[in-house]
């Protein structure tokens, strides 16, 4: 099939990109002819945020959103931020004291999967193809090296390789441009990456590990439009860094979790029963009481900010959004920057179709333009964040972040870099802290089971594994005695077990649990699990996340 821009992945970034497109087709009055290929089951059905989403970017886009009906419904009204000290203790932290950036007024709290369905449905009605439950499994070529589109992946292949009744081969989508948007350590942008060195001379990407869970509470307890962040405990207890969020919806619902820097270094440590820790903080756990959980998520964050920003352009494509790591780490958003780096590259590749044959395979224009941007600024100002945090820790990290911020507003006359890796951060288990985690109470923590129930994750059983290991025997001869083979607690979802029996100790991968987090993929401290796209519909289907 054949098109003017195909679109890898429908989240902030290529549903902005895609609509920009269509506008600027319409204003000029030129057929252009758009295509969003989506893994998920549908629009949403993988997003995962926080989410305060600061609507600049939307505001440029379709400046009459609210009288469109896009679902922003809830305006912040005001910032807490606390201090954890301790399992009990907490300090609130006044105004003054925060960074400026981290401030909400003119926000508002909301659900990126259904801002990313309202976005699909304007995409469509402005004349773009979505197509959700195909996954973009291959990146395609053409003989001068240029990108020449992606192919889908087949369906209804078994696991031992062998064609199904259900066989559906994949399709391939070519395009005169190809936009990569599949969020964070995309599958495709990864190689891409790779191939075209797009990451020379710039710091690694760093990563955060948010686990997300909705609650209906009291509403007696419900506060709608207050926003509230956290640092210190539980994680401070293990050096590690990250912090919690706990947002007031509407309809006496909060957003909650717990994001963890994966640049920590104890491999006993569990992100996951970390968050399950915090929630039993007082200052948490006296909303959650009397409360049900509705829904469960996790996925990885891309937060190494400037320093870590690839270049974003290669022959035939551009890759954007979190998938090149536009997220601002001390605003702890990403969706605003996203939605920007989608509309710049909309203009870019418009531009570029519209000089016919001597388009150029290249947009480096777009460099150009996003330079100029208002998103730049904002990433080039923060820059200093990982560097402050990874090399000073949390508490003089997060003074001199305040310094950089507050007083010389990101201008500081240096730039802080961070070279090592989060997979290469980690310690023998023989040198670290073991950590004992107690067990869920069933009321206000849970277990990963009961948890990834209800993120309504399903795959289909009998297909090719989507996390293969480059060599099956790294797990056991290399990970275990000297990692204790992490895999088993920084996965949200419980998909690698080590299992012992007669014959001894084994590593199982239990792929039906994955949530497509693809944490497994930065952390792995051997490098040894890649984590593939597995067939179009698999994964979570996420209500409203």
């Amino acid at each position: 099939m054949e098109f003017d821009v195909v679109i890898v992945g429908a989240g902030p970034a290529g549903l902005s990109a895609a609509c920009r497109v269509m506008q600027l087709a319409q204003e000029k009055e030129q057929e252009i002819t758009v295509c969003v290929v989506e893994k998920g089951s549908e629009v949403g059905a993988h997003t995962l945020s926080g989410a305060v989403l600061e609507p600049r970017a939307l505001n440029e886009l379709f400046p009459n959103w609210e009288e469109m009906g896009a679902p922003l419904n809830t305006k912040v009204k005001g910032d807490k931020f606390y201090f954890y000290t301790s399992a009990t203790g907490a300090i609130t932290l006044p105004n003054f004291l925060i960074p400026k950036p981290t401030h909400n007024e003119g926000n508002y709290i909301v659900s990126m999967g259904n801002v990313c369905r309202w976005l699909a449905e304007q995409a469509e009605g402005l004349g773009v193809e979505v197509y959700p439950g195909f996954a973009a499994a291959e990146v395609l070529f053409n003989e001068d090296g240029s990108v020449k589109g992606i192919a889908t992946g087949d369906m209804g292949i078994s696991e031992s390789g062998e064609h199904k009744d259900s066989y559906m081969p994949g399709m391939e989508l070519h395009a005169k441009y190809t936009l990569f948007a599949e969020g964070c350590r995309g599958h495709l942008g990864k190689q891409l990456i790779q191939k075209f060195a797009l990451d020379a001379g710039k710091d690694p990407q760093h990563y955060g590990l948010g686990i997300k869970e909705i609650w209906e509470i009291d509403p007696s307890k419900h506060d709608e439009g207050t926003v509230e962040h956290g640092l210190g405990w539980p994680l401070s207890e293990n050096s590690a860094t990250g912090g919690g969020f706990l947002y007031h919806a509407e309809n006496n619902q909060v957003y909650l979790g717990l994001i963890t820097d994966l640049n920590y270094s104890n491999p006993h440590l569990s992100p996951f029963e970390e968050f399950q820790r915090w929630k039993h903080h007082p200052s948490v756990s006296k909303l959650l009481e009397g409360g049900s959980r509705l829904t469960y998520g996790a996925r990885a964050i891309t937060k190494g900010g400037y320093n870590s920003l690839p270049k974003m352009h290669f022959p035939g494509g551009l890759i954007i959004g979190c998938d090149a790591g536009t997220l601002n780490s001390v605003k702890i958003k990403g969706n605003h920057t996203a939605m920007k780096s989608g509309m710049i590259a909309a203009e870019s590749v418009v531009d570029a179709i519209l000089q016919g044959e001597d388009r150029k395979a290249d947009l480096d224009s777009f460099a150009e333009s996003f330079e100029a941007s208002w998103a730049y600024e904002e990433l080039y100002t923060t820059r200093n964040f990982s560097g402050f945090m990874h090399k000073f820790g949390f508490l003089i990290g997060s003074a001199m972040v305040w310094l950089d911020q507050n007083v010389f507003g990101g201008k500081l006359p240096f730039t802080l870099n961070d070279d090592k890796p989060d997979y290469a951060t980690m310690k023998p288990a023989a040198e670290s802290k073991k950590i004992d985690y107690p067990k869920p109470d069933s009321t206000i923590s849970f277990d990963r089971l009961s948890s990834v129930f209800l993120s309504n994750t399903n795959h289909e059983e009998d297909q090719p594994c989507h996390l293969t290991l480059i060599d099956p025997e790294v797990p056991i001869n290399v990970n275990l005695p000297t990692w204790d083979e992490p895999a088993q607690r920084y996965c949200p979802a419980g998909v690698y077990e080590i299992v012992e029996d007669d014959a001894g100790k084994r590593f199982q991968i239990n792929g039906q649990n994955c949530v497509h987090c693809k944490t497994c993929d930065i952390k792995d401290p051997s490098q040894n699990i890649v984590w593939v796209t597995p067939e179009g519909f698999g994964g979570p289907n996420y209500p409203n996340m």
